[in-house]
């Protein structure tokens, strides 16, 4: 997905192939779920390994992208791509795609709402859902570079997509991503 996202949009793609059984790159250190339980329990060092290994890297690089290009002038939108699991507890997620940010920050709701309609227009099948799975203020790296970069600035947007349509892959994995990819780029041309 985020290459697909990267592509179409012709924008830096930072990507890991880090298991969050290793270490979730999306939790600030310190965070009850930076390990996993696989990785909780191992000594201290070994986790700090982890840590200066495969967290630092990536959250560097992300960072790095984002002072780069508002210390440029420019107004950076960030979409931070992931999936969730269809059922969590037994409980069904009614949603192909959450748009997660913070409702605080209207830029941030601005373009979800561009971005939701966007995709209703052309893609009415889909079940699009703002701020759900998950609250799109919850901690990860959009909420630390909200606090780094102003709103004038830092546009931090969490795309979610059910692993349903993921692991069943074929057409229906390949539209989706072709549609969340052309919604993105309508409503980022077409502010309100």
């Amino acid at each position: 997905m985020a290459r697909s996202l990267a592509g179409a949009l012709k924008a830096p793609l930072v990507t890991s192939t880090v298991s969050r059984l290793l270490i979730d790159l999306n939790r600030s250190i310190g965070h009850p779920q930076l390990f996993s339980v696989a990785t909780r329990g191992v000594p201290a060092r070994l986790r700090a390994r982890i840590v200066e290994e495969h967290y630092w890297p990536y959250r560097a690089q992300v960072d790095g992208l984002v002072e780069q290009s508002v210390s440029r002038g420019c107004r950076v939108i960030h979409i931070s791509s992931h999936s969730f699991t269809a059922e969590l507890n037994g409980k069904v997620r009614r949603a192909d795609v959450g748009l997660l940010y913070h409702p605080g920050r209207h830029g941030e709701a601005e373009l979800c709402a561009r971005w939701k309609a966007s995709l209703a227009a052309s893609a009415p099948q889909l079940r699009v859902r703002r701020n759900y799975p998950y609250a799109g203020r919850a901690d990860g790296v959009t909420s630390h570079l909200r606090l780094r970069f102003p709103h004038s600035a830092y546009v931090g947007i969490e795309l979610e997509v059910n692993q349903s349509i993921v692991l069943e892959a074929g057409r229906r994995w390949a539209a989706l991503r072709g549609e969340l990819s052309d919604s993105l780029c309508a409503a980022c041309s077409n502010p309100t």
